[in-house]
């Protein structure tokens, strides 16, 4: 473990997210409000402290490939140390009482949870609610691929920082070199950032908010500029618009290249989207006939729109609400806690376990099923018309079974702290699967704020875990990790 080289790539990180606060220091000076110092200050300071560490060890040997093992450690540490640095703004503004509350903000910005512990989010300066927003764009589709596409001393052993990153059981690379991979799904991610802006402001939104609402799509996180979130426009236009950006933030974005590129055969062939949209669909038909017999909305084309943004919402992992669904009936409430598990796709910005690991599940489940019928028979678990190698399902399993045990371990965590049992189930659930809102005292008409603060910790350990699959945490506490 070359811990000089894990430290000099960490300043570099550390530098890109100080400078990734210029945009949020040019909204303060437009709209002259208190955030202008505290983001100055926090950039200078986050900019600083990064090219200390360059400095300190830019002599140090780092042209030998990246280990996988350090590639691990820079993704972990990185992701640390973004969220210390992106609390930095809310400490000097003075936005919470304590350092806790900055960095769950934080944290649970750049690992596009959403969880939020603000109490009134339309009293705070623009520039720091564009922070805020702008936390999880860059932790959307990743800090570590960003340095790929714009760093080049990362171009060698590129892949460790990739795979340790990127969400999914098996991350594509598009192009040969790792860096014009980053590039390519970077371009992606600006095009859809760029059509739903333009298309949010055609529905009557202002720039600031068409471009905050964005972020907090295409990154799946949900942090909105309002109280009551999207329910705050009363637009169907809007809620329209939003629920198609989240549902293609929900696919992989290796299939929006391969669209892009004209391969829609392709795409269509894949069957994690095709279980991915037939569950949308199926959760949204079922949600909308409950609404309407329940008599919870006032007609059919309402409990329509409410059903596909909530069932979007809830199952790309966004969180954003424009209903309480906590007054919802039974079934539709344990559908959506049903969506929270599943999530979006692999190589998504979602969360969640990912459709891919829940098909290859289901698959691998029922081929024991088959052989406990024919004993003799040989049978493959396939995906994509290809045999998924064993090494894969081994991964798969072992990732679900520590995602599930960490789930409830952290859920005796919190209730240890004196929540109750719903809230501390849905709120470690929704945190660890990057979702945001959950259910009880951590609905979508709550927030985090009023839990204690041992809680509070707990809660953060689960945005990292579910924003770095888990492994790429883990292993960190693991002796062996750092024997030769």
């Amino acid at each position: 473990m070359r811990w000089d080289f894990i430290f000099f790539v960490t300043g570099a990180l550390m530098a890109c997210v100080g400078l990734s606060m210029l945009p949020a220091l040019g909204f303060s000076w437009h709209y002259g409000e208190g955030g202008l110092m505290p983001l100055a200050l926090s950039a200078g300071l986050t900019c600083m402290a990064g090219a200390t560490l360059l400095l300190a060890f830019r002599e140090r040997s780092r042209r030998a490939p990246l280990s996988h093992r350090e590639g691990m450690a820079i993704t972990a540490l990185a992701w640390i140390a973004a969220g210390l640095c992106g609390a930095l703004p809310f400490y000097f503004a003075g936005t919470f009482g304590n350092f806790t509350d900055c960095l769950f903000e934080s944290l649970s910005g750049f690992t596009t949870t959403g969880a939020s512990v603000l109490t009134d989010i339309e009293v705070q300066p623009r520039g720091l609610l564009f922070w805020r927003s702008l936390t999880h764009w860059l932790g959307g589709m990743g800090i570590i691929v960003l340095s790929l596409a714009i760093l080049p001393f990362l171009g060698i052993g590129g892949m460790q920082l990739y795979k340790a990153e990127v969400p999914g059981p098996t991350p594509d690379k598009l192009r040969p070199r790792v860096k014009d991979t980053a590039a390519v799904l970077w371009k992606v991610y600006l095009l859809l950032t760029a059509a739903q802006t333009v298309l949010l402001m055609l529905g009557g939104m202002d720039f600031f908010d068409s471009l905050c609402h964005t972020f907090g799509t295409v990154a799946t996180g949900g942090f909105s500029t309002k109280n009551a979130s999207i329910g705050y426009y009363q637009s169907a236009y809007i809620e329209l618009v939003i629920t198609v950006f989240m549902l293609l933030a929900g696919v992989n974005f290796t299939l929006h290249y391969l669209a892009l590129k004209g391969r829609l055969s392709d795409v269509w062939r894949n069957p994690e989207l095709k279980f991915y949209l037939s569950i949308f669909l199926a959760f949204f038909a079922i949600i909308t006939v409950s609404l309407t017999l329940s008599g919870g909305q006032e007609n059919l084309p309402r409990a329509a729109l409410d059903s596909a943004f909530q069932t979007a919402s809830i199952l790309t992992t966004t969180g954003y609400a424009t209903a309480n669904f906590e007054v919802w009936p039974a079934l539709t409430q344990a559908i959506l806690l049903l969506c929270m598990f599943i999530g979006g796709s692999a190589g998504s910005t979602a969360g969640g376990m990912k459709c891919m690991r829940i098909l290859l599940l289901l698959r691998q489940s029922y081929q024991e099923i088959i052989r406990l019928i024919h004993p003799r028979a040989v049978v493959h678990v396939k995906f994509g018309g290809r045999v998924v190698p064993g090494d894969v399902m081994g991964g798969v399993w072992g990732f679900s079974v520590l995602w599930l045990g960490l789930l409830f371990l952290s859920v005796f965590l919190v209730a240890a702290s004196g929540v109750d049992l719903m809230t501390s189930f849905t709120s470690v659930l929704a945190c660890i699967g990057n979702i945001g809102p959950g259910l009880g005292s951590v609905g979508p008409a709550e927030n985090y704020a009023h839990l204690p603060t041992f809680a509070k910790w707990v809660l953060l350990w689960c945005m990292l875990l579910g924003r770095l699959e888990i492994y790429t945490v883990i292993v960190l506490f693991v002796p062996e990790f750092y024997r030769k």
